[in-house]
């Protein structure tokens, strides 16, 4: 690689939504520390510095440093045709990402393109199978990380799609068909954003996170690479332990009423190292919380039920979500800290038409399925089928916690008396006896079988903790079971 110093022309900005503009070069010395950037080949320097005729062919890449440690990036340059994709740009762009497979280094491309160049025809289609292909090829080496900083369409959205995290500025744009085509095929008038704005995709899971501009989105990057390991197979880098733990009981916002709601990510930063909990999708199912965070300095991923939206109940999009991360995480060899509140599954035809069942097949194979360290802790309430989707001890939870009042079980005890005792409450006589009779009924239920004493005598729950004990538990869990 060539280790020429790069001087950048007089920045060229183009108005853009929100912000200003930055050229390739500076988008990628935002990225990589200070003067460790060095572009892959001489061509490219040519097109950093405008002379757009020589083979550089609209795209930047080379390699830096992030935190000390070795990256391989690109940047697409939408002035140059669009940033529509030739043979030319795509053999940088694959070069760069086999270069980072071997030398086991993480990829982060920023991504502007107007999708193939159609002036090339074939060849531009071949360039973004070479790439998908190079990308599949990486999803089991190293992190691949893609920014979106403007309109991207056809290949171009694909090729983000393709890595394990994708950050969208608030100007970015990406769909596989434009609004002319959306217009001529179907007569909707749509616009770029209404197509496939950030908000549209921080919906659908497209993508992970939002940043109001370039700059911001640069330090997301970088801050998720902090968090990743360099490469699969490696633990992540440990960030140095926080002098002061996080103050607070977890439990302080948490309603003793399972028929309360509450926001589960207040209980969730009195249990990680204060400031490092990054929620990822926070917009996409709502009701299932994926973050990642570190504890005791170890980065983690945190899977959490979200009692806030829909009652943490989990439907066919939480499920998705939750087994995608899930087997994220396990690639990248996070361990998972799993907190559960979950009333169950979501019933309903609409659900059972939106495939919760193979969905949440798909979220029992995930845990089962994963290498990494698993702790769950019940927190409050853990019903019917949920409490061995969300990582029972029997699905393969390394140890499974839970707070003293937490109730863990087939069903909430009035329903369960309802259906177990319907004939008793048939003879009851007159509505108040009725009602008497069920709430007796339903204590003696939940004492029987819904308390977490209970599941730890049945050897379903290993540890019944206090909640402000969940912090040193889960650290101390993680250290004995982290992976040599």
């Amino acid at each position: 690689m060539s280790a020429a110093t790069v001087t950048a022309r007089p920045r060229d900005r183009r108005a853009e939504p929100g912000g200003e503009r930055s050229l390739p070069l500076e988008r990628l010395e935002r990225l990589c520390d200070p003067g460790s950037f060095a572009p892959l080949r001489s061509a490219a320097i040519s097109t950093a510095l405008g002379d757009r005729a020589e083979a550089g062919d609209g795209v930047l890449a080379g390699a830096g440093i992030v935190g000390g440690h070795r990256v391989f990036c690109y940047a697409q340059d939408p002035a140059f045709l669009g940033g529509s994709l030739g043979a030319a740009h795509a053999d940088s762009i694959v070069r760069v990402m086999r270069m980072a497979g071997e030398a086991g280094a993480p990829v982060v491309g920023f991504v502007e393109s107007g999708g193939a160049r159609l002036q090339e025809g074939h060849e531009a289609l071949a360039g973004y199978g070479r790439i998908f292909r190079a990308s599949v090829e990486l999803s089991e080496r190293v992190p691949q990380i893609a920014v979106v900083t403007g309109v991207s369409a056809g290949g171009g959205a694909y090729s983000p799609a393709l890595t394990d995290l994708v950050v969208m500025t608030e100007s970015a744009r990406m769909f596989l068909t434009g609004p002319r085509v959306v217009k001529a095929a179907l007569g909707e008038e749509i616009s770029m954003s209404e197509l496939g704005g950030p908000a549209v995709h921080a919906r659908n899971g497209v993508c992970q996170l939002v940043a109001a501009d370039e700059v911001a989105a640069a330090d997301l990057a970088r801050r998720l690479l902090g968090l990743l390991p360099h490469r699969f197979g490696t633990r992540p880098p440990r960030h140095q332990e926080p002098a002061e733990a996080p103050t607070g009981d977890p439990a302080a916002s948490v309603p003793a009423d399972p028929r309360r709601v509450y926001d589960v990510r207040k209980p969730a930063r009195c249990i990680v190292d204060p400031g490092s909990l990054l929620e990822l999708s926070p917009d996409w199912s709502r009701n299932m919380v994926t973050a990642l965070a570190t504890l005791g300095g170890r980065p983690i991923g945190l899977l959490a039920n979200q009692p806030r939206h829909l009652g943490g109940v989990i439907d066919a999009a939480a499920a998705e979500k939750a087994a995608l991360f899930v087997s994220a995480c396990d690639r990248f060899g996070l361990p998972l800290a799993v907190l559960v509140d979950t009333p169950g599954f979501m019933p309903g035809a609409r659900q059972e038409r939106d495939g919760v069942i193979r969905h949440g097949a798909s979220l029992l194979r995930a845990f089962a399925a994963a290498r990494v360290p698993k702790v769950t802790v019940v927190l409050r309430k853990a019903y019917g089928g949920a409490v061995i989707t969300m990582n029972s001890r029997d699905l393969g939870a390394d140890l499974v916690f839970a707070w003293p009042g937490a109730e863990i079980g087939i069903m909430a005890a009035g329903q369960a008396v309802e259906i177990a005792n319907r004939r008793d409450l048939e003879r009851a006589d007159g509505d108040g006896v009725r009602e008497a009779s069920r709430d007796a009924l339903a204590a003696e239920y939940s004492d029987r079988h819904l308390a977490a004493t209970r599941a730890a005598a049945s050897g379903f729950v290993d540890e019944v903790i206090e909640p402000i004990d969940t912090r040193a538990r889960l650290d101390w869990a993680l250290a004995a079971l982290e992976r040599r």
